[in-house]
Parts: structure tokens; C-alpha cells; sequence
């Protein structure tokens, strides 16, 4: 992690394209986001938020909020995805992922508000999480969800992951990919130069 300069937190944003062609920037939250970041919430749909977070909740209670907006603690992450709306940049999707170093592996969860649904907003954040987990050197990347989310469920399967029974709760569904990348060939430029960075920095098998 020590290659990641989160005081220089532009330098890790991603420009996409949803299905239409509409620019889709994915950055790290800010402490700017905060207002913007609960309204992103507070407008999903009762049924999004329930899949987002595995319960009903109106909003982010302030201590999740906080944990959100903590870039790296815990080698814990949140990005949000957003587009120009009327002349303001607008979050339409966010996620958050967890590095896990003694598994090599990388949880995330993540959203798309349902405005902008059915864009390919949920297929470019995911393979844009693969960049992430194949430069911070993971072997998996793994979500879980709802069984009865059907639309997270069909996004995973189409996406290559394989599912497992959840360990611990029979509503949930987890999904495992395994990360077959090399550094050099990750898709996403800013993450590529991380894991090449995090390569060079590694102490040579002969040391």
C-alpha cells in the first residue's frame, strides 16, 4: 500500500463509459462528497438500498458516513462513480472494496443509482475494481449479495464469477473471481502504473 500517495488522490481516477458512450469518472470519495454522498443514498430506492446494505436504512448512520469518507484506513477504499448532470457533477454510482493481504484477496460492494440503471455503469465499476485488486497484487476479488438480488446476481455470473454458498447467512450469495493478470497488462492506465510501481519496490528475490 505504501505505493498508493493518497495525498495525491487525482492520480488513481479512471475515465469510463457506460453503454451509451457517456463519460463516467470513478475517483476516491473526498471529504467534498460528504453532502452529495447522503443524498446519493437517501434517493436509491428502498429495494436498492436494502441490496446495498443487506437491511432497510434510510441514509448512511454518521458513523458508517465517517468510515466511507476514510480513504486507506484499514486498507479499506470507497470510489464513486459520476457524470455531468445539468452542469454538476453528480454521483451515480459508488463502491467500496477492502484489500485483505494475508488472503490476497479483495472484498467489495457497490451500487448504481436507479436512475442509471440499465447504462452499463454496474459492468465498467466492476471490471475497473478488477484493475484495482490486480495493482494492490490480490489473487481474488469477491462480493456477496441477496440471493434475491437478482440483477447483482445475473451482473456477477455474466462478469465470470463463480458462487459458493455464504459461510455464515443463507440469504447471502458469495461470488469469487480469480484475478489472472499481469501487472504490465492491466486495462486500466493509472492502476497499471501502481502495480508496476509496487513491483519495482518489492525486494528482489536474490536480496
Amino acid at each position: 500500500m505504501s505505493t498508493l500517495r493518497l495525498e495525491e488522490l487525482k492520480q488513481y481516477s479512471d475515465t469510463l463509459r457506460t453503454r451509451h458512450g457517456e463519460a463516467l469518472n470513478v475517483r476516491f470519495v473526498e471529504p467534498r462528497d460528504t453532502e452529495e454522498l447522503q443524498h446519493y443514498f437517501r434517493s436509491l430506492s428502498t429495494r436498492s438500498r436494502y441490496n446495498r446494505f443487506f437491511g432497510a436504512i434510510s441514509e448512511l448512520p454518521e458513523g458508517l458516513l465517517h468510515d466511507f469518507l476514510q480513504i486507506g484506513d484499514r486498507e479499506r477504499f470507497t470510489i464513486v462513480a459520476t457524470m455531468m448532470v445539468d452542469g454538476f457533477e453528480t454521483i451515480v454510482a459508488e463502491a467500496r472494496y477492502a484489500l485483505h493481504p494475508e488472503a490476497a484477496t479483495l472484498e467489495f460492494g457497490l451500487s448504481v443509482h436507479d436512475r442509471w440503471q440499465g447504462h452499463g455503469i454496474a459492468t465498467a465499476l466492476m471490471k475497473n475494481l478488477e484493475c484495482r485488486a490486480a495493482a494492490l497484487g490480490a489473487e481474488h476479488i469477491f462480493g456477496e449479495t441477496l440471493r434475491s438480488n437478482e440483477t447483482m446476481v445475473s451482473l456477477a455470473r455474466k462478469s465470470g464469477f463463480t458462487f459458493v454458498n455464504h459461510p455464515d447467512d443463507w440469504k447471502l450469495v458469495r461470488f469469487d473471481k480469480e484475478i489472472q493478470v499481469a501487472s504490465k497488462d492491466i486495462p486500466c492506465a493509472s492502476w497499471r502504473l501502481a502495480a508496476l510501481s509496487r513491483q519495482a519496490e518489492r525486494p528482489s528475490a536474490s536480496a
